[in-house]
């Protein structure tokens, strides 16, 4: 551990809600300065009189404030802020943010630039755990070109397919295939979603798994590649891809199947060299 990451002190967070209420007890509990920032439309949420301090960062709308790297690197300049930490959404996964934190020699509580470069875009993250020796779903290596090369690989791995953004989340930009003449126009309504919805209309297909469990493995990682996982959850309670409930432990797996996703999740962290809290998302099938 540096010099600099022993005497962390000022910690800025750069969420809201429940997320900051929680970031702040907890920063606080450790012994160090937890710094809020709001947008005009929670400037009177309770959480604030929590922090140590508490600033500003701009309008009502997500973009003017929560979103506004400038307004809210302008407040960590201003309080002096040894690190930020940004909670889950947001700017959580955001490249540039975390590059623009360390031009400032402000430490950025979660996974490095390199990281989120490997793992952003769902279909390169996909040969990269491909290289670590995770299983991953039989479908195209990497992103698709065009309508003709999916329905190329859909022949040779069967039907039902699903395409997928691969920048998405949230089952925007999905679509599953049952018949070659409905992959065309499925393949353009999930490229135009994606366009809509994430500003990327890239496109990938993986073989279709009918009625899975959807097992999340939970892990912890330190920047000197030490991971442990903290168990596994089932979240296949959703509605339109969405999770409703998760249960831990997972009951539907067996021992042996239970050990085995694991210690593959801790080996993919290890492989990546990622660092702090993180999800593996895995398919089990009949």
């Amino acid at each position: 551990m540096s010099a600099k990451q022993r005497h962390i002190q000022k910690i800025l967070i750069a969420n809201r809600g429940e997320i900051a209420l929680r970031a702040i007890r907890t920063i606080q509990e450790m012994g160090k300065e937890a710094i809020a920032i709001y947008s005009t439309a929670d400037k009177d949420v309770h959480y604030l009189d929590v922090a140590d301090a508490k600033i500003c960062v701009g309008g009502e709308k997500s973009s003017e404030s929560y979103l506004n790297i400038p307004a809210i690197m302008s407040a960590a300049e201003l309080l002096k802020v040894d690190a930020i930490f940004p909670g889950y959404g947001f700017l959580s996964e955001n490249q540039n943010f975390v590059e623009i934190c360390s031009h400032h020699s402000i430490e950025f509580i979660g996974p490095t630039a390199d990281v989120m470069v490997l793992m952003s875009d769902k279909s390169k993250a996909k040969d990269v755990m491909k290289e670590a020796g995770v299983p991953v779903i039989l479908g195209s290596d990497g992103a698709l070109k065009d309508y003709k090369e999916a329905q190329k690989i859909a022949e040779e791995i069967g039907y039902p397919v699903i395409l997928k953004a691969a920048a998405g989340g949230g089952g925007r930009g999905m679509r599953v295939v049952e018949k070659p003449e409905m992959l065309k126009n499925l393949y353009l309504a999930a490229e135009s979603e994606a366009v809509s919805a994430f500003g990327d209309g890239t496109i990938y297909m993986e073989k279709f798994i009918r009625n899975p469990k959807h097992i999340e493995v939970q892990i912890l990682a330190d920047m000197h590649g030490n991971v442990v996982h903290i168990g596994e959850r089932d979240c296949s309670a959703q509605r339109r891809q969405q999770k409703l409930i998760e249960e831990s432990p997972a009951v539907v797996l067996k021992p042996e199947v239970r050990k085995r996703l694991l210690e593959t999740a801790v080996k993919a962290a290890q492989y990546i060299k990622y660092v702090g809290a993180g999800t593996f998302e895995f398919l089990l099938d009949a």
